[in-house]
Parts: C-alpha cells; sequence; structure tokens
C-alpha cells in the first residue's frame, strides 16, 4: 500500500457517510415540503397533530435506512462501519434538533418526536448496513 492510499481512502469514507446524509435530508425536507403543499401537513409554523408527527417519523426512518445503505455501499471498505458512523452523525443532529426545540412551543412537535428520532437513528442504520451486505453476498 502506498502512502497516497490511506488520504485517498479517508476521503472516499467520508464522500459515502456524506452522500447518505445528503439523501437522508434532502428526502426529508423534500417530503416534508410536498406533504405541506399538498396540505396533508398544516402551513409551517403551525401545530400537527401526533398522527402526523408519526407520518413523519415513518418516513424518515425509512429515509435513514436507504441512506445508510447508499454510505455502505459506496463505502471502500467496512460498509457496516459506515452506515453506522452515519447513524451516530444521526444520533448527534437528532439530539441537536431536540435541545434547539424543547419546550419552544407546540408547533415543534410533542417530546416523542426528535426523542424517536435519536432512538430510531442506530437502529435504521444497521439495518441499512444489513441490507448492503445482504445484498453483497
Amino acid at each position: 500500500m502506498s502512502e497516497a492510499d490511506p488520504p485517498r481512502r479517508l476521503g472516499r469514507s467520508f464522500a459515502a457517510v456524506f452522500a447518505g446524509l445528503a439523501a437522508i435530508v434532502v428526502l426529508s425536507l423534500g417530503t416534508d415540503e410536498v406533504l405541506h403543499l399538498a396540505r396533508v401537513f398544516p402551513p409551517w409554523g403551525q401545530p400537527m397533530s401526533d398522527a402526523l408527527f408519526v407520518l413523519a417519523t415513518i418516513y424518515r426512518c425509512v429515509y435513514a435506512v436507504a441512506g445508510c445503505y447508499l454510505a455502505a455501499r459506496l463505502a471502500p471498505s467496512r460498509p457496516m462501519r459506515h452506515a453506522l458512523m452515519l447513524g451516530v452523525v444521526g444520533v448527534v443532529l437528532s439530539t441537536a434538533g431536540a435541545v434547539g426545540t424543547w419546550k419552544r412551543g407546540p408547533e415543534f412537535g410533542p417530546h416523542w418526536y426528535p426523542l424517536g428520532l435519536i432512538a430510531s437513528s442506530l437502529p435504521c442504520a444497521w439495518l441499512g448496513g444489513r441490507l448492503q451486505e445482504t445484498k453483497a453476498r
């Protein structure tokens, strides 16, 4: 292995995780916007029912699995590790979101919603990585 390989591999690892994260963010926010425009969700800044937060949780979990699968698929090696790293990023970002919106009002949703996103990040990441491992066999 030459000395140029580790930085290149590190760059590819970063790109794989970033691509997965970008996919999750774009799909999640895009779906949010479509559901607001379709009037399934109320206008931005207005409170939503728990049922609508359940819907948002479900599609965010589906997108998290897909994004972690993508990160694993693009990984130069150790696909599960890349999927789980993206899961850790999800825990950190979801925690930051929970801290930033806690007790800010009903338009930010019930407290179970950000806690659910935090709790589901690593299981979704594992599932995305597992799907890639299964496909690779």
